[in-house]
């Protein structure tokens, strides 16, 4: 679930994210091996016909199944807005983020983004996919395709010693070169006992060098991109937000830790 960005500054909040211990980070990793499970079958369940209420009931089941919490049931957003009502966000098409579960049926040639979320033992996974419901047109594939690839290539700068905004190029570099807008008022986050913490991490040039990054540091990556312009328009519910144009928009995320390593995503089946 994305970050509202906060206009003040690029780098809102503190300029380095909390370093988290191994053992910290194993219990991030059963969190997110909880989201890829809720991920997978919920991707599985898509199809014509099938309501996006219905893919809530199943990443529900698989919350229930291994005593996880969901992290976005309840959240509390902008104030006056009622509290998340679903464990996962559906957002078909023209949504690019935060789109609520409900009666919409979706239909041949859509596309959904499907965002979910776990806590386990105190720690937060959060990870995104977006999937065609059959068979795609050829813009919607290569839109799918192309911030997948957005988000590999920031993730691919999470190395220890490099700075944070070598993310948010990488996505942009790939985003923009395929012709496509990357959306700015939704963002990626640090993460770890919160789902959302700072820093956040923008998916485009911030305009200012970001904070240095160490290991142990995690971090939910999750390019927004549209096939046509950046701008967006939040909905009366005051969650779904939708492209301006009407274009579609995809939504890649994965939780992912610095490590000696390299880039270790913990949100991966296995």
């Amino acid at each position: 679930m994305s970050f509202r960005r906060l206009p003040r500054a690029p780098w809102h909040g503190s300029l380095a994210a909390v370093r988290r211990r191994p053992d910290e980070i194993a219990k991030m990793r059963k969190a997110g091996r909880v989201v890829a499970e809720m991920l997978e079958k919920t991707s599985a369940a898509v199809r014509p016909g099938v309501t996006t209420a219905e893919l809530d009931r199943v990443a529900r089941d698989i919350l229930d199944r291994r005593g996880a919490r969901s992290n976005f049931l309840g959240y509390r957003g902008p104030s006056g807005v009622p509290p998340f009502p679903a464990v996962i966000c559906t957002s078909p098409n023209n949504v690019i983020v935060h789109g609520i579960p409900g009666p919409y049926v979706m239909k041949e040639g859509d596309i959904i983004s499907l965002d979910c979320g776990a806590i386990v033992e105190g720690y937060h996974g959060d990870a995104a996919v977006t999937v065609a419901v059959g068979q795609p047109s050829a813009l919607a594939d290569k839109l799918m395709r192309v911030t997948q690839e957005s988000l590999m290539a920031g993730a691919a700068q999470l190395v220890d010693g490099n700075r944070l905004h070598e993310v948010g190029l990488a996505v942009q570099t790939v985003a923009e070169g395929a012709g496509f807008s990357v959306v700015r008022g939704y963002v990626g986050h640090a993460i770890g006992t919160q789902m959302h913490e700072d820093p956040q991490v923008p998916n485009y040039w911030p305009g200012t060098p970001g904070p240095k990054l160490r290991t142990g540091m995690v971090f939910a990556l999750e390019p927004m991109v549209n096939a046509g312009a950046a701008d967006t328009v939040q909905l009366n519910d005051g969650w779904t937000v939708v492209t301006a144009d009407g274009s579609l928009s995809a939504h890649f995320e994965h939780t992912i830790a610095v490590t000696d390593g390299g880039p270790e995503i913990l949100t991966l089946v296995g």
